[in-house]
């Protein structure tokens, strides 16, 4: 099996337009190592140099966001759903 990532739509011109791309499970660093095997440059979208996530990039784990979990180090099983979610800031 696989794991099923869920792509935002300002991050898709990385993956040809696919809203759901599949990785294999282990980590979310794994998984974000994998995606960026598969779609160069995407990491560089999700985390800044020194390898922290960047801050306006949340990922979640089958709806648990990584913030509160175990961060990069989050395990992510066969069948399980990460959704990268750009932060959104508005006001008046």
């Amino acid at each position: 099996m696989s794991v099923d990532v869920r792509v935002p739509s300002i991050l898709r011109r990385h993956t040809g337009g696919a809203k759901i791309v599949n990785s294999q499970p282990g980590t979310v660093a794994a998984v974000i190592e994998d995606l960026e095997r598969q779609f160069p440059g995407l990491k560089q979208e999700l985390m800044t140099e020194d390898g922290q996530m960047r801050q306006f990039v949340n990922l979640y784990v089958n709806d648990e966001d990584i913030r509160y979990l175990d961060r990069l180090n989050t395990s992510v099983a066969d069948g399980d759903e990460v959704a990268i979610l750009p932060a959104v800031a508005g006001g008046c």
